[in-house]
């Protein structure tokens, strides 16, 4: 019996917030595998806050989803069928498989992982692109030095949580800005920040005053906006900003707001430089190592918050941008 591939397709480019019509739910019999290739049936996808950015007709990193193609995304998935002797079957890979339940693969960026080292999930989170953001961009981008204060936005969030850890691993300080007093104490009882701002109850640069009282050494932003203009305000001399994601501004129908106190960076001799986790793409192994190495000693923890069903990905997506995941969101598509 041939198998039948449940998919979401890009239907329109969004103005503002996505809605559902946007996607086209699709269903299409998966065809014979050709020589070399391998079929992956779908296990767990991504929602990235990048995802939003590569439905736009813009120029940017990567090039957009067209029209029709399906809703580009990371994944991991099993072996379901080979003719590839690279790949047997019953082993995980990850790769680009897109929103869909079967991915037909040449094998090139298939990268196997071990279920046997973490958890499945974990390796779209601290051990896949979600760690190797928050592990180059730190360290290679902030530089941060052993007493620094680091700040980062989105703290709760996928990247930010990492983010966090990693400053406290390298003998930093770590304070995080979230939405809501759950996840703030989430990020001081569980994750170890030496302090947590409440976006949603604070005024947030009055607070990085109160919690950095000699300034913020590293910003690590995953915001943009107000909250990015905040902490522009309150540098120490020679501070590092990292720009990794502005997801208070990818819905917005006008013009990005960027910074208009960019003179600070000026006055505290600060930088600010914008990070890609491709550009260490031959480094994954070096970083995931450290981080298995770090999770394994109980110093660094991962955390995701998983959906079931694919057919739920356009609200599941929206998630990201109403504030109500903590931790990696990640969409479970079919049974391990």
């Amino acid at each position: 019996m041939a198998l039948v591939n449940h998919r979401f397709t890009l239907a329109s480019r969004p103005v503002g917030m996505p809605t559902r019509t946007d996607w086209a739910y699709e269903e299409e019999t998966v065809r014979e595998l050709h020589e070399g290739e391998v079929l992956i049936r779908v296990l767990f996808i991504s929602l990235d806050p990048a995802m939003r950015g590569w439905m736009n007709q813009s120029r940017s990193y990567v090039p957009p989803v067209a029209i029709g193609e399906v809703m580009r995304a990371l994944a991991l998935g099993q072996v379901a069928a080979s003719r590839n002797p690279r790949f047997a079957v019953g082993k995980h890979v990850s790769g680009t498989f897109g929103v869909q339940e079967y991915f037909i693969s040449e094998g090139k960026g298939l990268i196997e992982v071990d279920p046997r080292v973490a958890q499945l999930p974990t390796f779209l989170n601290v051990l896949g692109m979600t760690g190797m953001t928050a592990y180059f961009g730190l360290l290679e981008t902030g530089q941060p030095q052993p007493g620094d204060t680091v700040v980062v936005s989105g703290a709760a969030g996928a990247v930010g949580s990492v983010v966090g850890q990693i400053a406290k691993i390298k003998g930093c300080r770590a304070v995080g800005i979230a939405g809501g007093a759950n996840k703030c104490l989430y990020l001081v009882s569980e994750l170890g920040f030496d302090a947590a701002i409440d976006y949603k109850s604070e005024d947030v640069s009055e607070a990085l005053r109160k919690n950095c009282p000699q300034g913020i050494n590293v910003y690590f932003d995953n915001v943009g906006g107000d909250i990015l203009e905040a902490a522009l305000a309150n540098l120490a001399r020679g501070a590092r900003i990292v720009i990794c994601g502005a997801i208070s501004q990818y819905c917005n129908t006008g013009p990005v707001q960027g910074p208009r106190n960019y003179l600070s960076l000026l006055v505290h001799r600060a930088t600010m430089k914008g990070m890609l986790v491709f550009d260490y793409a031959n480094r994954y192994s070096q970083a995931a190592q450290e981080m298995a190495g770090w999770m394994a000693a109980g110093k660094l923890k991962s955390r995701e918050h998983v959906v079931e069903g694919l057919a739920t990905f356009p609200d599941t997506f929206l998630k990201l941008f109403k504030g109500e995941n903590v931790g990696k969101l990640i969409l479970k598509v079919a049974a391990e």
